[in-house]
């Protein structure tokens, strides 16, 4: 039950540890799985002390066992083994520790980390992480290389020598962390991490060189698969030989074989690019030759052509045709003109006779009325109505007489 206090009525300290130490009794044994970080076997001690490690995580307790317990697997265990105990939690009340108390220990082997790891493996790839959609592509030429790798180690050595042989002005962002062991997870993640923050870093480089299937777990653990995973730079594993495979080289964004083949995946090499420079230089000018050359060849022929060479003479050819033309046009245009004005002058004749001013000009005269309506019928006037005539050279006025006809008016 949960033991009430008040700032009055507060609890002893060794009230609290009895207490802590009563609700640990009541849990029962548990199996465990960890590694060995720590090992003491005191001569003539019937206890053996152990300090068992999560290898993905900062996280360690103590264990403690009788001599007959390890004395069964002390062939085959040893500091950094990966183990499994039944123990049961214990609390020591002086001093307020918390132990386990194994009562059986059974190493963890290679067949069954196997097993594990392709467990892990599948689960992985079931939530995409190995799917090669989500694989980013490597820089051409990256400004500076994260370098995440034990200190001193050859894997370092290789890639640095073999990246600065490649491309000498390459800059690269080294971490050196514990490649093996319990701490090898925690500290390669947070390198990892560390890198993929800097923006000046374009890509990272995991590297270590070859080992046992022991020394290579904390590159297949499931933590720094995701942390890899979560990267936005893109990742190159470079871990052990040829065949060694941890789960790392599957999430990476690039595999590389060894950390040699590594740096030769990350950084171009200079002699190689100037080569290739230099044959497109080469390519390009040849093309642009052959280009200009078919261009001159193209107007070498044009400007053989006849009317290239004398751009008058096609105009001199054809002068005598115009000429011709134009003066078949003058005389056509000349007949039309005579031919029209003839017309016209009949015309005009025609026009002349059958004119009222001709016919007045013989002598007739054109009787008006007062309306201008020209006199047809002698019934068509009254007597003594002055009526208009028109003659050739003018006009008078005239009054009809009603006993003989029309009578002229002065």
């Amino acid at each position: 039950m949960t033991a009430h206090t008040t700032p009055e009525s507060a609890l002893p300290v060794g009230e609290v540890s009895r207490l802590i130490g009563g609700w640990i009794d009541r849990l029962g044994a548990v199996w465990v799985e960890g590694q060995i970080t720590q090992l003491s076997r005191r001569p003539g001690a019937g206890v053996v002390f152990l300090t068992l490690r999560d290898p993905s995580y900062d996280i360690s307790v103590s264990v403690t066992c009788y001599r007959q317990v390890f004395d069964a697997v002390a062939d085959v265990v040893r500091e950094g083994a990966r183990v499994v105990v039944l123990a049961k939690p214990e609390w020591y009340a002086p001093r307020g520790q918390l132990s386990l108390r194994a009562s059986e220990i059974k190493p963890v082997g290679v067949g069954e980390l196997l097993a594990r790891l392709e467990m892990l493996k599948k689960s992985l790839a079931a939530e995409g992480l190995f799917a090669a959609g989500r694989k980013k592509p490597l820089p051409f030429l990256p400004h500076r290389v994260g370098l995440v790798c034990g200190r001193a180690s050859a894997a370092e050595r290789d890639v640095l020598e073999n990246a600065r042989h490649r491309w000498p002005a390459v800059a690269f962002e080294v971490r050196n962390v514990a490649v093996q062991g319990v701490h090898a997870v925690t500290q390669v993640v947070q390198a990892v991490r560390e890198l993929d923050e800097l923006d000046a870093v374009d890509v990272i480089v995991v590297a270590r060189g070859g080992g046992s299937v022991e020394d290579l777990l904390p590159f297949s653990d499931e933590q720094l698969v995701r942390a890899v995973a979560a990267c936005r730079t893109p990742v190159v594993s470079a871990i052990g030989h040829e065949p060694d495979s941890p789960l790392l080289d599957l999430v990476a964004d690039v595999r590389a074989s060894t950390p040699t083949d590594a740096a030769k995946k990350v950084v171009p090499d200079v002699g190689e690019e100037y080569e290739r420079v230099r044959l497109l230089r080469d390519r390009a000018r040849r093309c642009v030759e052959a280009l200009v050359e078919r261009e001159e060849r193209g107007l070498a022929h044009a400007l053989a052509r006849p009317s290239m060479e004398d751009p008058h003479r096609m105009v001199d050819e054809r002068a005598d045709h115009v000429a011709a033309l134009l003066d078949r046009g003058r005389r056509c245009l000349g007949h039309l003109l005579d031919r029209a004005s003839s017309e016209l002058t009949h015309t005009h004749a025609r026009v002349v006779a059958l004119s009222p001013a001709a016919t007045l000009k013989r002598g007739y005269a054109v009787l008006q009325r007062a309306d201008g309506h020209a006199v047809r019928d002698p019934g068509e006037v009254a007597a003594d109505e002055v009526l208009r005539a028109r003659v050739a050279e003018g006009e008078f006025s005239v009054r009809v007489d009603g006993r003989s006809g029309v009578q002229a008016d002065a």
